[in-house]
């Protein structure tokens, strides 16, 4: 048996747990387990789990809700961030995170249990456009965005969503709905996870693909199901911004 202690947040309805380690602990979690926590009827239930190892730095590792491995995570970081910080009843405002997309640096403000808080989501770069989508990007991790239309069928966009998706070995799939000049509405279908209330690295993407069709401006609210999160770009580079709640301590004991 092993008894695990979790925490589990949300940013914007896009909720994870966070195992806080220290370094030099031997990683106990891999995909089965990862599945077993993240599952909504016989787990605890997730998007997604989080392994924040604590160090000279502090490193991320993110297993999506099927057990696989994410490169990054625009609201899973800022929760991660979040974690530690509570974890280690620091009061620091900005922490450095080394993820598989890279460093990146999560600014918070906290109260109790929320707050709200800035990631530095690094370099937005793009893809050869594919037959039915606005465009493709990455994102530390890749997506494909898609003008939406209304007439579809929720069926419609996952069929859709699957075979864009498989043309590329795996991606996010973002349905964008432009409002105005700065607000764009999205739903996502996270690769490894399904559709989710809301997805960071899909704002970006969104955000960087209506913008270079003209469809927006460089600072733009992207209105997730879950809520909004603010994107702005500057020289390709990219800003996500964003709530976290604390929802609960977890103890996880799998026999």
């Amino acid at each position: 048996m092993a008894l695990r202690t979790l925490q589990k947040w949300h940013g914007a309805g896009n909720d994870f747990l966070v195992d806080v380690i220290e370094h030099g602990t031997a990683t106990w979690w891999n995909a089965e387990r990862a599945r077993a926590v993240c599952n909504r009827y016989t787990g605890v239930g997730a998007d997604g789990l989080l392994l924040a190892t604590l160090g000279s730095h502090v490193e991320m590792v993110l297993f999506n809700a099927d057990g696989s491995i994410a490169e990054m995570s625009g609201n899973g970081i800022r929760c991660l961030a979040a974690a530690v910080r509570r974890a280690t009843h620091a009061t620091w405002s900005s922490l450095t995170v080394m993820t598989e997309a890279g460093a990146r640096e999560v600014s918070l403000t906290m109260n109790v249990d929320g707050g709200y808080g800035s990631v530095t989501m690094g370099l937005v770069s793009f893809e050869p456009v594919l037959e039915g989508s606005l465009g493709v990007a990455n994102v530390g991790n890749p997506h494909v965005v898609v003008l939406d239309d209304a007439t579809w069928s929720d069926a419609e966009r996952e069929a859709r969503a699957a075979q864009l998706s498989e043309q590329i070995g795996g991606a996010n799939v973002e349905f964008v709905t432009p409002l105005d000049r700065r607000r764009v509405r999205i739903r996502v279908i996270e690769r490894g996870v399904g559709w989710t209330l809301a997805c960071g690295t899909g704002s970006v993407a969104t955000a960087a693909v209506c913008h270079r069709e003209g469809l927006c401006e460089d600072d733009v609210i992207v209105e997730n199901p879950g809520g909004p999160l603010r994107v702005q770009l500057a020289d390709a580079q990219a800003t996500l911004s964003g709530p976290v709640q604390f929802v609960a301590n977890i103890e996880w004991l799998e026999v």
